[in-house]
């Protein structure tokens, strides 16, 4: 198959200059200063840029003769009009940037790197390879991760859904994470080995248990001179993985710094971590047992990490480590936002016992079965345990050791003596109007409950009918004229298990806060 390595290149380095207004021309050429391949974005000499590049590389070959692989190194000078930017991107060819006088060069070096990858790729390809060209956003990451946070918690992963994560891969040279990257992503290996230029970034999608999952696999480099960027390649993660060799005892025992700097400059903490055992196809140059890897990755941390052995060449195991994270980071999400939102709550519940000694919370619903508000209180062990002075199919009143009591009724008959609060819903998710019943059991609730208490209307709607209409219709101002009340309506929608948390809080809030008015 024919690689037009002109096409790639135009793609790539047009993305680049339109990305980054400051970046004026970008220019691929040999130590000769022989232009390979530029985009320019106007009237710039490339002739003298490439001159530039000839008399530059004397200074590259000194920088790259202090890395240990001597094919890298950078090198930058400004001219009057103009600030260029010289990578290396082997030992005979060399990527320019001019930047106008004006740039800030810092700014867009993390992505420079990232093109010098991508051009050393371009380069080096054969014919089936598959170069993905997109250019990263860092800045946004941060803003992805909290987005894919928020839409993992709001979701049952049993259903369907869509998923996007970044997952980085780290570990020492030639331990085989860009095969192993490459076999997971294109089923293919690569007996050349070409040490990663700071950053190289694949896509990739594939469906695990009816979700459809995509990836963005975060290859990094591990010379020492891109250490300074790693916390911006590492922004927004949601989990890593550690390579070593099992043929090469030093890049086993250089896990723990690895995963030092994980720790460091990752700002999420505990993100899932998995220690691969690469080139597990060796079994005569073995030198690091199972038992050694295991061991190893439970040492990590409190809560441990996993451990899996792989090979690259023959691809065992290589799917079940990129795929099963996935889930895993997915499940973990899902329960640390919900002990977080369920602690939430339980501090809200002791906060307003710390006001009012004894706190009994009300629930009112069409059916006794369904009445999230109530079951989602008895469904927190953290409140202890609880004695069922009632419990019927018409009524139950359950009472807390730490003075917290639950009642629950239907619209029909309702006990409001000792109530703080009322938690009310009506289901209006088929009709254009409310039912005119549920205006008068408002108003019976209203005449019920003593002064200064707080009462939470919540309507549950379908999607597609008007909210603010029905409202309209329920029209109380002249019964709350008589009695000190504060009322609160709620949409109830097809997202109440998340939102219902936030529910029994605002309920709290107005109790406490209507119960302090003077």
């Amino acid at each position: 198959m024919f690689i037009n390595r002109n096409q790639l290149f135009n793609e790539i380095l047009g993305n680049f200059l339109e990305r980054f207004a400051d970046v004026e021309a970008i220019i691929v050429s040999d130590i000769e200063g022989l232009v390979i391949a530029g985009e320019k974005r106007k009237d710039i000499d490339v002739e003298i840029v490439s001159v530039l590049t000839t008399l530059i590389n004397p200074i590259l070959e000194r920088i790259r003769n202090d890395f240990s692989f001597k094919k890298f190194g950078t090198a930058a000078f400004d001219t009057d009009e103009y600030r260029l930017f010289f990578v290396t991107i082997d030992e005979e060819r060399i990527l320019s940037i001019i930047f106008n006088s004006m740039a800030s060069v810092e700014k867009v070096a993390p992505y420079t790197y990232f093109l010098a990858e991508k051009s050393a790729q371009i380069l080096n390809a054969q014919a089936g390879d598959s170069i993905q060209l997109a250019i990263p956003d860092f800045d946004n990451e941060a803003v992805r991760h909290e987005k894919l946070k928020a839409s993992i918690c709001q979701s049952e992963f049993i259903e369907s859904g869509k998923y996007a994560f970044k997952f980085v891969i780290v570990g020492d040279h030639t331990v085989g994470k860009t095969s192993l990257i490459r076999q997971f992503v294109e089923r293919k290996f690569s007996h050349d080995y070409r040490a990663t230029i700071g950053l190289n970034i694949l896509a990739h999608n594939f469906d695990f248990q009816g979700n459809e999952i995509g990836v963005q696999l975060w290859d990094i480099g591990a010379q020492q001179y891109f250490k300074r960027f790693r916390k911006i390649y590492y922004t927004g993660a949601e989990a890593a993985f550690i390579v070593f060799d099992l043929t090469k005892r030093e890049s086993f025992e250089n896990i723990k710094s690895w995963y030092k700097e994980i720790s460091k400059l990752i700002e999420e903490k505990d993100i899932p971590i998995v220690v691969i055992g690469n080139k597990s196809d060796l079994t005569e140059q073995r030198l690091i047992s199972t038992e050694e890897g295991e061991e190893l990755a439970k040492s990590l941390s409190e809560n441990g990490s996993s451990y899996i052995e792989t090979s690259a060449l023959t691809g065992n195991n290589v799917k079940d480590a990129f795929e099963l994270i996935a889930y895993h980071y997915i499940v973990k999400s899902k329960k640390k936002e919900k002990d977080r939102i369920k602690d939430g709550l339980i501090e809200a519940i002791y906060s307003a016992l710390k006001e009012l000694i004894i706190l009994e919370l009300t629930f009112i619903s069409y059916s006794m079965s369904w009445n999230p508000g109530f079951h989602t209180i008895l469904d927190i062990e953290k409140l202890g345990d609880f004695s069922k002075i009632k419990d019927s199919s018409e009524e139950k009143l359950y009472t807390y050791k730490n003075g917290v009591i639950l009642s629950s009724y239907l619209y029909d008959k309702f006990n409001l003596s000792n109530s703080d609060g009322v938690f009310c819903i009506f289901d209006a998710r088929d009709k254009e109007h409310i039912d005119p019943n549920w205006k008068e059991i408002l108003i019976q609730i209203i005449q019920k409950i003593r002064k200064k208490r707080a009462i939470i209307v919540g309507v549950r709607v379908s999607d597609d009918k008007s909210w603010s209409q029905l409202m309209e219709e329920f029209v109380i101002d002249q019964d709350l004229e008589e009695k000190v009340v504060s009322i609160v309506f709620l949409k109830i929608g097809s997202d109440y298990r998340e939102k219902i948390y936030d529910y029994l809080k605002l309920m709290l809030n107005a109790i406490v806060n209507t119960r302090n008015l003077k």
